[in-house]
């Protein structure tokens, strides 16, 4: 379900972030799905409570969770009132990817068709994973 790396230089919290997100934009985590509390999410992943709990702030934050008082985090609906400025930072993390790639090496052909089938498997709620060969 989740994928930590205790040696990966990026805070726990934003990899637990990241795999909630990806748990729920690909739909196995669906609207009003409660989630695990703080403590018991902190006791499965082996980290401490302030870690879940910063993570989970950051996911109501971005509007990814809603928490119920005394009842506990819960999966929110897709938020139909993303504004222009959400959608254009998105765009500008998408660009400052591509021309890394294109930096890297990678043809503008291929990163174009990545996106494509990125889109195409997004309809479908497939994972696509990068695979050159």
């Amino acid at each position: 379900m989740f994928r930590i790396d205790l040696k990966n230089r990026k805070p726990i919290y934003e990899q637990v972030v990241e795999n909630f997100k990806r748990l729920i934009i690909s739909g196995e985590l669906g609207e009003g799905a409660r989630v695990a509390s703080i403590r018991d999410m902190a006791k499965e992943l082996g980290v401490n409570p302030n870690t879940v709990q910063k993570a989970y702030r950051e996911l109501e934050v971005q509007k990814y969770f809603y928490t119920v008082l005394g009842q506990g985090s819960f999966i929110a609906a897709p938020p139909e009132d993303a504004t222009r400025k959400d959608i254009s930072a998105l765009y500008e993390k998408l660009a400052a990817m591509v021309r890394e790639l294109v930096f890297r090496g990678e043809s503008k052909g291929e990163v174009a068709l990545f996106v494509k089938n990125l889109g195409e498997a997004s309809e479908s709620k497939e994972d696509l994973a990068y695979d050159k060969n």
